[in-house]
């Protein structure tokens, strides 16, 4: 069960302002406020700086920085929506997503001449500490599809009886590294996020946090807590074609699709959105649409797609748990935001609703996230019923 829900984005500061958030279109591209970008494309998706909290600065000695400190912040939040008190976790195990973790801390200090370096992902310990947990705190670095392999993880070691309650997140936070690189690579849009479109020429970042608590439903149910959703089902898969690109056969991305709706014991016909993995990559889109085809045949030109990079740019680490959260609130209020408009391509022949809302028709939402390497996830999250199973 999904019970308490935080995040922190350009979207919105809390849970409510970012549903709202999302359905005002999302949030806009602003320059980085960092000096020497010697780029094509220097544009993020930004948290308003003045919402960047200040602490912690510090962890073992270590200073932190925008990353692990919006972590902090959001995890508070998904605690108390769950109704969990933080001096309470001791048993509640933390999994991040995390792909640059603390890096910008590490660029600061470098450009200034100071030779010491820092732990780059120390995010989960920092959360660990922040909740007073003393069970496993793990950080999953598995790219852009880091928090979808953690919330897989987390719905495992709930099914196996190994915990009770998960706490998963995924933050990221500016990084010049992460930027460059994807300019190097081709693969930055200088305008906006524009996945789908005709004129989409590459991906745009966004920093932020989004965490979610996952309990087991007779733990949940024992302390009186009212889920949000359930994570049905969730599966991986990789096809390690190109240490970059797709494979452009989608078999191993359909492959995760279709074995996350076994696991969630359902079938194409009962999910009512996709938030597709739609980066804006020229090949991953054009991909995924077909894959989407694949596994959902003909309705799939009826099935709304909602594009969350397109509102609150590309995430990358903690991107799933983004999708995850905004699947939930979907749920919860029984419709899908407005696309933002867009000049859609024709290779990707799928439906981005773009002047209104609309109604799920069915109670499941499918999230996708893929990542360099091949490494790719697909989950679903079902509209609580009252009467699921769970763990002690």
């Amino acid at each position: 069960m999904i019970t308490g829900l935080g995040t922190i984005s350009c979207a919105g500061t809390d849970v409510d302002a970012y549903w709202d958030g999302l359905l005002a279109g999302g949030g806009e591209p602003v320059e980085v406020p960092m000096p020497h970008l010697n780029m094509r494309a220097k544009k993020m998706y930004l948290v308003d700086r003045a919402q960047v909290p200040a602490e912690p600065s510090h962890h073992a000695g270590a200073a932190l920085g925008t990353g692990p400190r919006l972590a902090v912040a959001a995890a508070g939040q998904a605690l108390a929506d769950a109704g969990l008190e933080p001096g309470a976790c001791g048993d509640v195990p933390v999994l991040l997503g995390v792909e640059m973790g603390n890096m910008d801390v590490q660029e600061t200090r470098r450009s200034a001449g100071d030779p010491v370096w820092t732990p780059l992902a120390p995010t989960a310990a920092v959360v660990g500490a922040a909740i007073g947990s003393r069970a496993a705190v793990t950080s999953v670095g598995n790219a852009c599809s880091a928090t979808g392999y953690a919330l897989a993880i987390a719905l495992d070691m709930i099914r196996a009886g190994e915990a009770a309650a998960v706490l998963v997140g995924g933050a990221e936070g500016i990084t010049r590294v992460g930027l460059g690189a994807f300019n190097r690579l081709g693969a930055a849009d200088p305008v906006r996020c524009r996945p789908f479109a005709r004129d989409r020429a590459g991906t745009m970042f966004g920093d932020g946090s989004a965490v979610v608590v996952l309990e087991a439903a007779g733990h949940a149910r024992r302390r009186g807590a009212e889920p949000y959703a359930e994570l049905a089902g969730a599966a991986w898969s990789c096809d390690a074609y190109h240490a970059t690109a797709p494979d452009p056969s989608g078999d191993q991305i359909v492959r995760a699709m279709t074995e996350a709706l076994a696991d969630a014991g359902m079938s194409g016909s009962d999910i009512g959105c996709v938030i597709p993995h739609g980066t804006g990559t020229p090949l991953n889109d054009v991909v995924e649409s077909r894959a989407l085809h694949r596994v959902f045949g003909e309705r799939t030109r009826e099935l709304p797609l909602f594009s969350l990079k397109a509102m609150i740019g590309h995430t990358t680490g903690a991107a799933g748990v983004f999708a995850c959260l905004t699947a939930t609130l979907m749920l919860r209020h029984r419709r899908s935001p407005a696309n933002v408009p867009i000049d859609q391509d024709p290779e990707c022949d799928v439906w981005l609703p773009q002047d209104r809302a609309v109604p799920l028709q069915e109670p499941a939402v499918m999230v996708n996230t893929y990542a360099f390497g091949g490494n790719n996830t697909s989950f679903v999250v079902r509209e609580f019923t009252g009467d699921a199973e769970g763990a002690p």
